[in-house]
């Protein structure tokens, strides 16, 4: 869950961006202004963990909805629903719901609120090569890792260069571990509900309610 949200915490747009690169610098920061102004996002997506020398792959999707500092995310049977002062976890297998404050306090707390921010810094930038995908010009640009004790070798981050959303993500590990994560869609501005990131008791009767505060 964790490495998910880490993902798409590049894919909203939280970035550094390097003196040393300026062409990446300049569209890095298209995608992190426009990102930055839209009221709300809604962005679904397919994830590809691979790891070859362990012989994993495991393929999901989800979907995330974010106003704010407020987001709701679907992910692996689990929704992690953020109302601004308390996080919930609702597992339906378990038919459990976890309640937590949010602690944006822990740098190692990673939440689809920080994503626009998060890694704003800690990152240096080239441009990479230029995709054909079904007719849409992908501009990849290359992140690599200040730190070099990152767990994190480099990022190949994919950008529509007409619409400056972002199509795709490609994370490799120093452990050999691959994520793909590809954009399904992304929509913004979208009317949504004013319950929507509304916990509602009533409808989670038989669940344990689990409060860690």
């Amino acid at each position: 869950m964790k490495q998910i949200i880490v993902v798409l915490a590049f894919l909203i747009g939280g970035f550094g961006f390097s003196q040393d690169s300026k062409k990446a610098e300049a569209l890095l920061n298209e995608v992190y202004n426009k990102a930055s102004a839209y009221k709300n996002m809604s962005i679904d997506f397919k994830y590809i963990l691979e790891n070859l020398s362990e012989n994993i792959k495991q393929e999901t999707r989800g979907d995330v909805v974010m106003q704010g500092d407020k987001y709701i995310l679907n992910i692996l049977g689990v929704t992690r629903l953020f109302d601004g002062e308390k996080l919930y976890t609702i597992s339906p297998e378990d038919e459990e719901v976890t309640i937590s404050s949010d602690n944006t306090e822990d740098e190692n707390t990673i939440t689809p609120s920080k994503m626009i921010s998060f890694y704003k810094d800690g990152y240096t930038y080239d441009m990479d090569i230029i995709q054909d995908v079904k007719g849409r010009k992908i501009q990849f640009v290359k992140l690599k890792p200040i730190d070099t004790n990152a767990e994190i070798r480099e990022v190949l981050l994919g950008v529509d260069a007409k619409t400056k959303h972002i199509y795709r993500l490609i994370e490799i590990g120093k452990n050999g571990t691959k994520t793909t994560l590809t954009v399904n869609s992304f929509k913004t501005n979208e009317p949504i509900s004013k319950t929507l990131f509304t916990f509602d008791k009533s409808k989670y009767k038989g669940y344990y309610i689990n409060n860690l505060d």
